[in-house]
């Protein structure tokens, strides 16, 4: 499969894809609308970093207890219900006078719930296309990502300057029930991919099988860290500029776009496999030059060639497929979004703390420059084993 118009010809696609846009575009307004209002209360970077990606944080909780359920449960009904416990709990957010704490624990819950929504989502995914048109399929969801966060940031700050967070908050519930109703009536009834109940013994079972390997040990820590720490440094875009946080969000989305169409459409397969590491070096080193306190040309420039190297994840994610057992898919392509989506957050995290005892721009160029150290420590380790970071091996 090679084409865009094969993607959309088969029918479940197009319900999954518009799906998944509703549910990106409510997540990109609701968390720049929450990240500003979380700033303009208390005046935290590190507050206003963990409140836009500090659901994430929660992943890791959700990846030992929760993912054995990614193959386990009816896609459908798992991906209608999830949407629509998003929907209740932004909605949540936007009640007047909600204390900080409560806040922390609302989006928490999210990150717990969404834990399980990467699992079930790709490995759908994975079932509704044929087995060589995944990379193409998931390229064609991460440009969509791009597209849509670079809208949703861009409408995000217009409706909170034009507005309030609190509305802005409300419309992002509005999306996440639509994409609850694209589900449901879009999707196909399907059986679950594997027997047996979903527990939290055989969610460990199944991580350690997948850790065990370790050509995928390095895949899952490629996937995880370099993306994750340099997700710490866009953290920081709103107390960094805060006048300029949406456009400097919008940028970064337009070089993952970009980073995707080329890896996923225009590379041929033999160069691209080639290529992980380049790209992930790519993601990280033009934050070091924020050191300098860039103008706001160069660093929308730096914020898009950067994001270029997101497309890195595609390569890594294909020779995942291929270390895994079918059966256990679901569940792999989830630790795989787990784990990321928690890096994410440790990151952001870590990166806020820097930044209140340094300076935003310190904090993002000590991020980048932890990234670029993994990755080459990544590419090393593999040489050293004789297969390199993105190199496929047998599967145990």
């Amino acid at each position: 499969m090679r084409s865009y118009q094969s993607l959309f010809r088969t029918r479940e696609f197009t319900p999954l894809f518009l799906s998944s846009a509703l549910q990106v575009a409510a997540s990109t307004i609701g968390g720049l609308a929450l990240a500003t209002s979380v700033y303009e209360e208390t005046g935290s970077p590190l507050l206003s970093a963990l409140s836009m990606f500090g659901p994430s944080l929660a992943q890791v909780i959700g990846a030992t207890t929760l993912l054995s359920a990614a193959d386990r449960l009816p896609p459908r009904a798992t991906t209608t219900g999830l949407a629509v416990v998003f929907a209740a709990s932004t909605a949540c957010l936007a009640l007047p006078g909600l204390p900080l704490w409560t806040v922390f624990a609302v989006i928490a819950a999210q990150g717990l719930v969404a834990s399980l929504g990467g699992g079930v989502r790709w490995g759908l995914l994975n079932e509704i296309l044929p087995k060589d048109g995944y990379l193409l399929g998931r390229s064609v969801f991460n440009m969509l990502h791009g597209v849509t966060q670079i809208a949703g940031y861009a409408t995000g700050g217009a409706l909170v300057a034009l507005l309030s967070p609190a509305v802005t908050l409300l419309v992002a519930a509005a999306l996440y029930t639509a994409a609850a109703l694209c589900t449901a009536l879009g999707l196909t009834r399907r059986a679950p991919r594997a027997s047996g109940r979903p527990s939290v013994a055989e969610t460990w079972r199944t991580n350690a099988r997948l850790w065990s390997s370790p050509p995928r040990r390095r895949l899952y820590l490629g996937l995880w860290i370099p993306n994750g720490l340099v997700v710490g440094c866009e953290s920081l875009f709103v107390a960094y500029a805060p006048d300029r946080a949406g456009l400097l969000f919008a940028c970064a989305a337009l070089g993952m776009l970009i980073g995707d169409v080329t890896v996923g459409r225009l590379l041929p397969p033999r160069l691209r496999d080639r290529l992980a590491t380049p790209l992930l070096l790519l993601l990280a080193a033009p934050y070091l030059l924020f050191a300098l306190h860039p103008p706001t040309p160069v660093a929308t420039a730096c914020a898009t060639l950067a994001s270029i190297g997101f497309g890195a994840s595609l390569i890594q994610q294909h020779h995942l497929l291929t270390l895994t057992p079918p059966e256990l898919t679901g569940h792999a392509l989830g630790l795989h979004s787990a784990g990321m989506l928690t890096l994410q957050g440790v990151s952001a995290a870590l990166a806020g703390a820097a930044a209140q005892l340094t300076s935003p721009a310190t904090a993002m160029t000590l991020m980048a420059g932890a990234s670029v150290a993994v990755t080459l420590g990544l590419w090393a380790a593999g040489r050293h084993e004789g297969a390199g970071l993105t190199s496929p091996a047998p599967t145990p």
